[in-house]
């Protein structure tokens, strides 16, 4: 007998991505480069590439439920992570699969709209991820339009960015992350993170590329893989956040539109 490899075990909850720079196969790529041993539950496929989505089917809540299931009884399960949750029907599925598998270090990723600007939530079904999801998370991470729609509210400047991640957590999070890929700010990207106590900003700089596809899934990917290997949050995003800034400075040329971030970047030169 060999050596005996264990892993944390981390479990993304989204959708396919048929360009694979997005979704599930960009969450499983972020999990193994960073040492984590990736499951998933596949809640829609997409037909998609680098320049936008074309068609989508959701998968049935039964065939979600039972996905999440037989992972979490037989492999256990350290974090997860939510990506594509485009029904209220699917996301209260989750929510109710979370809550019955005790499912504690849950990112969740509020994603709303591909980077081609295809609807990949349903106007219906954002009562439902306040509600039903958001109380459930160990970190909530929006982009300022997603945190925009989820508060009902125009966020356009830093000082309220922090009140943004102040108000999700007073939703229910335990904690908040505002993004700030979309803000005005040229030179920095500044991302915002709260905890219920402590208030910190995040800078990096601005990287001049139109190859970021895939970004906000790897991120809170390496957030869910961090936790996974026991980081506190705050640490976690600290990590996350360089990961995902290397992983859009290494971004793919490839495809006619958003090309993606690589999060094997790592890789690159055989190490």
């Amino acid at each position: 007998m060999g050596p005996r490899l264990r892993l944390p075990v981390a479990l993304t909850i989204a959708g396919s991505d048929s360009g694979g720079g997005a979704g599930i196969q960009a969450d499983l790529k972020t999990f193994a480069a960073l040492g984590v041993h990736g499951t998933s539950a596949l809640t829609a496929i997409t037909a998609q590439n680098t320049t936008g989505v074309t068609d989508i089917l959701e998968l049935p809540t039964s065939l979600i439920r039972e996905q999440i299931r037989v992972v979490v009884e037989d492999l256990g399960v350290q974090s997860a992570k939510t990506g594509m949750l485009s029904s209220a029907e699917i996301i209260a599925t989750v929510a109710e699969a979370i809550t019955e598998y005790h499912l504690r270090d849950v990112v969740v990723d509020p994603v709303m709209v591909a980077k081609g600007g295809a609807r990949l939530l349903r106007d219906d079904a954002v009562g439902a991820l306040r509600d039903r999801l958001i109380p459930l998370a160990a970190i909530v991470t929006p982009n300022l339009p997603e945190a925009e729609v989820l508060l009902g509210r125009t966020i356009s400047n830093l000082a309220e960015c922090r009140h943004a991640a102040r108000d999700l957590v007073a939703m229910g999070a335990r904690a908040a992350v505002v993004k700030g890929g979309h803000a005005a700010d040229m030179k920095l990207v500044t991302d915002v993170f709260f905890d219920g106590s402590q208030l910190i900003e995040l800078q990096a700089l601005r990287i001049d590329t139109m190859n970021t596809h895939g970004s906000g899934c790897v991120f809170s990917a390496a957030i869910a893989a961090w936790l996974a290997r026991g980081a506190q949050p705050g640490e976690a995003v600290r990590q996350a956040k360089s990961f995902i800034t290397q992983a859009i400075a290494d971004a793919l040329e490839i495809g006619h539109g958003h090309g993606p971030v690589n999060p094997m970047f790592a890789l690159r030169d055989g190490g």
